[in-house]
Parts: C-alpha cells; structure tokens; sequence
C-alpha cells in the first residue's frame, strides 16, 4: 500500500512537471556569437556629431574557443537599421563592437558610417543573423531597463 502511495506521488508529480514550461536545451546554451551590450543611449544631448553617435554600439562576443567569420552576418534594428559586416573573422573569444557613427574599422570596432541615431532610447531590439539570414541571437530592450545608458547580459 505504501509503496503504491509513493508511485501515485511521483506520478502525480511527474505529471504536474510536463505541464511546466522548461527551457529546450538549444534555448538553454549561449550562441556562438552572441551581442552582450548595448549602449542604445550615448551620454549627453543626442545632436548627432560623430562622437556622440559612436558613443551608441553594440558589442558582439565569440564565445567559442574557435575563430569565426561575421562575412555577410547583419545586424539590425526593429526600424530596419543595418549593418552588415564584409570580410570579417572574430577571433576566438574576442569582442567587436560596432559603432552608430563614422570611423576607420579595426579587428575589435566597426562602425554603421551613419550621420544619425540607430538605437531607440526608449526601447528598441538588436537582431543578429548569419550570413543565410538565420537569426542567432536577438535582444530586446525598453526605458524600464535598470541603467540608463546601456544594457549588458552575461
């Protein structure tokens, strides 16, 4: 009897458990390369000049222990704001960030070559996709967020 009690338990409780939303397992591991900060709001009034505006990026990390080409990957705003990458290789646990304004690319800084803002203060979500247009990571974000300048997620 009171072992047909416990199986009743773990059967009811296996059955609540199906219920419940789980994370899948791809859901669960970090992408390959994946966006970890957005400055969506650069310090000071928004006029627009050059500094202000590379003041305002994203910074995409490879998390891999391999390097991996960006060649043709895209990143974009809700609005559509793109910026797609030439000929690029990530470097194997190496960051680039990628700049709203104008500058001289590097291994480690892009830039949009915009004259105004991508980034909406009040909210807004970064879409990152490979070169096949497969999305590999996104991330939304509002004026609710805690810092009032940027977002960071580890």
């Amino acid at each position: 009897m009171r072992r047909t009690a416990v199986s009743l338990a773990l059967s009811a409780a296996v059955a609540v458990g199906v219920g419940l939303a789980v994370p899948s397992a791809a859901s669960a591991t970090t992408p390959p390369i994946r966006i970890v900060k957005i400055q969506y709001d650069s310090p000071g009034a928004d006029r627009g000049g050059n500094s202000s505006l590379n003041a305002e990026y994203v910074v995409l990390k490879n998390t891999t222990r391999t390097n991996r080409s960006l060649t043709g990957w895209t990143l974009r705003d809700k609005q559509g704001y793109t910026y797609r990458f030439p000929t690029f290789t990530l470097k194997a646990g190496a960051s680039v960030t990628i700049h709203t304004g104008k500058g001289s690319a590097t291994a480690s800084h892009r830039y949009y070559n915009r004259s105004w803002y991508v980034w909406n203060n009040t909210g807004d979500t970064a879409y990152l996709r490979d070169s096949r247009g497969v999305l590999r990571d996104s991330w939304a974000f509002n004026d609710a967020t805690p810092s009032a300048y940027y977002v960071t997620r580890r």
